[in-house]
């Protein structure tokens, strides 16, 4: 994660360093992982670190809720993409076995454990084809952004720092 946190770093130098932090905080897979390690590596402050990279980690989640089924039952039959979305949907439900047993602190729980493969992106794509109420998805996927922003502020800025 350093050499990671380290080149997106050096290669969004141009940007401010709110907005590098909040617009890697976005990306899939690496969302407020890589944002509150590259916001330290930028020299920013514990409380800005968390409001970009919690905010860049929230802005997509809606959309996923939301629009993710229709768009992939679109561009499933299709030959360039269907089978893209059919992995995608393969990945993403091997994941899902506690979330479908457990669903609220299932997802709360898959969403907050900084581990690779998890995150907001991948939770809201779970809750999404697990059909899991959008009220009760949201606030299990916005508590698992708050524990894993806590974790990785932890790693990052606190105790755990190396």
């Amino acid at each position: 994660m350093e050499q990671a946190a380290q080149w997106f770093a050096t290669h969004l130098s141009f940007l401010p360093p709110q907005a590098a932090v909040l617009i890697i905080s976005m990306l899939p897979l690496i969302e407020l992982r890589g944002g509150i390690p590259v916001a330290r590596l930028l020299m920013l402050p514990l409380h800005e670190a968390i409001i970009f990279s919690v905010i860049g980690n929230i802005i997509p989640i809606p959309f996923i809720l939301l629009f993710i089924n229709k768009i992939f039952d679109w561009l499933r039959p299709t030959k360039t993409f269907g089978g893209i979305v059919r992995k995608l949907e393969d990945r993403a439900l091997k994941k899902s076995g506690n979330v479908s047993k457990a669903e609220f602190w299932g997802l709360v729980a898959f969403v907050g454990i900084p581990l690779p493969g998890t995150g907001g992106w991948t939770g809201a794509l779970i809750a999404s084809l697990l059909k899991i109420d959008l009220k009760k998805a949201s606030a299990a996927i916005l508590l698992g952004i708050a524990i894993a922003a806590t974790i990785m502020s932890l790693i990052s800025y606190g105790v755990f720092h190396m």
